[in-house]
């Protein structure tokens, strides 16, 4: 009957430790209670460019790993910096390369895809070839009228992106309408009365709507109601951003600012893995 006894304290001891230990386990990130052994939530916020392709990638990567879940936002690149500093994201969401004084912030970076930053027209706009000086010069008021351009007598209609906004960066970066001025303090030059737009897709909506407008877009985002021109003779496609052609291209970059958690660190694994590249390659342009 001791024996017994003390069989049962036993068994009853090593339950209780196994309980413990497993609700040990239901706090962390990751657990060992499913099949695949990988459980709890990443979260992805920032640039709008990246956020569709975050989107089908989460999708893909939660089918594989349904007990894990990948929460995808948004709010611009510079919300994407500011998330991981927070401590409220496992990964920022970059259109553009991590600024200078931003790059204390960032513990790790990785390039995820590759993207052309699309400059459009109005469908009906007959001008069809722009060089980055001429760009330039739209953006900054000092194009204003496209007969300046070989087109239609009519006033431009200028779109852009806001305050922010990766794609905005970008563009107007390499077009040299962003400069800095003698403190190095960065200068936007777009003109006042341009039309401010939130995304890509207000973006494209205000042109493909607008008489004589022209804006910017992810060569991801291009459909048929708008029309991109050439860029210093140069089409833009996935193939002259890889051969470096054409001009008005960006990385997406996924950053992070502290250790990450296991289950982020397998969703970025599987991004960067031939599958998760294969879903890139569907609409942007792979960097594996």
């Amino acid at each position: 009957m001791l024996k017994a006894k003390k069989t049962l304290v036993i068994g009853l001891i090593a339950a209780m430790t196994m309980t413990v230990a497993l609700t040990g386990c239901g706090n962390d990130t990751v657990s060992e209670n499913n099949e695949n052994g990988l459980s709890g939530t990443v979260v992805i916020a920032g640039s709008t460019s990246v956020q569709p392709l975050s989107e089908e990638l989460a999708d893909a990567f939660m089918d594989k790993y349904p007990d894990v879940t990948v929460e995808v936002q948004g709010g611009g690149s510079g919300q994407g910096i500011k998330s991981i500093e927070q401590a409220i994201a496992d990964f920022g969401a970059l259109s553009r390369p991590v600024k200078e004084e931003e790059k204390a912030s960032v513990r790790t970076e990785t390039i995820i895809a590759k993207d052309g930053v699309a400059v459009v027209v109005n469908p009906d706009c007959s001008v069809k070839d722009l060089t980055l000086e001429q760009i330039q010069k739209i953006y900054t008021g000092e194009i204003k009228n496209w007969k300046e351009l070989g087109g239609d007598d009519a006033e431009i209609v200028v779109v852009t992106r806001e305050e922010g906004s990766g794609t905005r960066g970008a563009f107007t970066e390499i077009t040299k309408v962003l400069t800095k001025d003698e403190n190095g303090n960065e200068i936007d030059q777009t003109i006042s009365q341009a039309i401010v737009q939130p995304s890509t897709g207000a973006v494209k909506q205000t042109v493909a709507t607008t008489p004589n407008s022209i804006g910017y877009v992810s060569l991801g985002a291009l459909d048929e109601t708008v029309t991109a021109v050439a860029v210093e003779g140069v089409a833009p496609s996935s193939e002259t951003v890889v051969d470096g052609t054409y001009k008005i291209s960006r990385p997406f970059i996924y950053v992070t600012g502290t250790d990450i958690s296991k289950a982020a660190q397998v969703y970025v694994d599987f991004v960067m893995s031939e599958e998760g590249q294969s879903i890139v390659a569907e609409e942007f342009i792979p960097v594996k």
